[in-house]
């Protein structure tokens, strides 16, 4: 299974060997894994990598498992590097067969390549993963009962489809890190890429570590949808510049974002849970209802919003700036005078003072009879 075109052969382990090679090189391992099913001496190992483990059957009366609930544990880092191994190939597959015949033909400079490369990415990253959070939310139930958010909590039971979509995006965020290298991301660009991916892991990482997962579900969905539309604003930007309408969309739905996520913060961590029965500390029990937990979370979850906000302020000024500057030199320049059409002879044009008939031939004078 080959994902690029190879133009030219490099040594085995050097760089450029592993940076064209590497989602080759991550599907042969994903097939050692599968190939270790299929063997019984190597299938419980196998499975840890692709299963989510510490799973837990409730039993009805008639000793029936009815409903399965997971929680986490260390063996979760297995299952998330299997599925870093996944999103390194789901990566290279976009790239070589959408993202790369999409540049051949827009033709654009280095520094547009690399954020069209990005928000290609990530427009496909935010799309099925806004799309799979509000299915689980819908399904749960967490949007017609907002209460479920804060009760019963700690939520340690997770279903299935919460937990795989937890270890989904740790394996994804986990990924985005050494693709920068594989990607030859600018150095520039490195330090912002690296801001929004840590700042993801941490959320995820602290949602799914402090039981969590409901809140964060809804956060998550707001803020991929809001970034979706910012990717898609941008992607057509780069197909034509005079795009700038959504761009306008993206910024409605970043306020709302921000106002909502605050709002739904304070309401689940500052008043849900600082008035449940089980206040206290418990690692075994994963209670994390504290004073000190709960003002770092919503200490955690400001700092991060007005962050994005200040970035927010700044981009937009940075527009209008342009767009100021765009219409200072269109007056400048003023209107275009109207070109008059030249008045030309029935017989034909002049050239070089002598009038010429149409088929080049001078025109013969007409000669005046005498009276």
């Amino acid at each position: 299974m080959a994902f690029r075109r190879r133009n030219k052969s490099y040594p085995f382990f050097s760089q450029e060997f592993l940076i064209q090679n590497h989602a080759d090189i991550v599907f042969g391992l994903v097939i050692v894994v599968l190939i270790g099913l299929m063997f019984e001496a190597t299938a419980k190992t196998a499975i840890l990598f692709i299963q989510p483990q510490y799973n837990i059957s409730t039993l009805s009366p008639g000793m029936t498992p009815s409903v399965t609930f997971y929680h986490y544990g260390w063996r979760d880092c297995a299952t998330i590097l299997f599925y870093f191994f996944i999103a390194i190939i789901l990566h290279a597959v976009v790239q070589e067969y959408v993202l790369d015949k999409v540049n051949r033909r827009l033709h654009l400079s280095k520094s547009k390549n690399t954020k069209f490369n990005e928000s290609g990415q990530l427009c496909v990253f935010h799309l099925v993963s806004s799309v799979w959070s509000l299915y689980i939310l819908v399904t749960e139930g967490y949007l017609l009962h907002p209460s479920s958010l804060w009760e019963n909590y700690p939520h340690i039971h997770l279903r299935f489809q919460v937990k795989f979509f937890y270890l989904a995006q740790l394996a994804y965020w986990l990924h985005a890190l050494p693709e920068l290298y594989f990607q030859k991301v600018r150095k520039e660009e490195i330090p912002r890429q690296l801001q929004y991916i840590c700042l993801y892991l941490l959320h995820v990482l602290a949602a799914y570590m402090l039981n969590l997962s409901r809140v964060g579900l809804v956060l998550l969905f707001l803020q991929y949808f809001s970034e979706l539309l910012f990717h898609i604003a941008r992607l057509f930007y780069f197909t034509d510049e005079s795009h700038q309408k959504m761009f306008d969309l993206w910024a409605a739905g970043f306020v709302f974002t921000r106002m909502v996520t605050l709002t739904l913060s304070f309401l689940v961590v500052g008043f849900g849970l600082a008035r449940a029965e089980n206040q206290g500390f418990d690692l075994e029990m994963g209670n994390f209802n504290t004073v000190l937990i709960r003002m770092t979370v919503l200490l955690l979850v400001c700092v991060t919003q007005s962050w994005l906000l200040w970035k927010f302020i700044r981009f937009q000024l940075r527009r209008w700036r342009e767009f100021r500057r765009t219409q200072d030199a269109r007056k400048k320049a003023g209107p275009k005078p109207a070109l008059r059409p030249l008045k030309r002879d029935s017989l034909g044009h002049h050239e070089n003072g002598v009038l010429k008939a149409e088929n080049g031939a001078s025109p013969r004078t007409k000669k005046i009879k005498a009276p």
